[in-house]
């Protein structure tokens, strides 16, 4: 079976490319609006949530915030994207509980590892 991951991003090439790039390897649901976003999580489970930061009407950072006070997504891995790259907006992502933090425009290789990284942590540690 594969792992599911959640992509929220309101730019459609983003989530398009996304999903295009993960859906061989993994189950990729994605959304261009955060409010439908949470309503799928009360009904869903995903393995990994990848989230823009800058999205109209809830914010990637009002998102993972309240992702993470839900019970059932507090643990769920989250990597956050941006366009911005100042180590403020890194760190008060890594504040409010992602685990990784990537920039626009992204290497999709990078991204793979991230995933997987996030994934399959004991694997990575095992390799170390």
């Amino acid at each position: 079976m594969k792992h599911k991951i959640l992509v929220v991003d309101d730019e459609k090439s983003i989530g398009l490319l996304l999903e295009n790039f993960l859906s061989q390897d993994y189950d990729v649901v994605q959304m261009s609006d955060s409010t439908l976003a949470l309503d799928w999580l009360e009904e869903n489970l995903p393995d990994l949530i990848i989230c823009d930061i800058q999205m109209p009407v809830i914010d990637g950072y009002s998102f993972l915030k309240t992702v993470r006070g839900r019970g059932f997504t507090s643990h769920t891995p989250f990597i956050m994207l941006s366009a911005k790259s100042e180590s403020k907006e890194r760190i008060r992502c890594y504040q409010l509980g992602a685990q990784d933090y990537l920039t626009k425009p992204f290497n999709p290789e990078e991204l793979e590892e991230v995933i997987k990284k996030n994934l399959f942590p004991i694997h990575y540690a095992i390799n170390w």
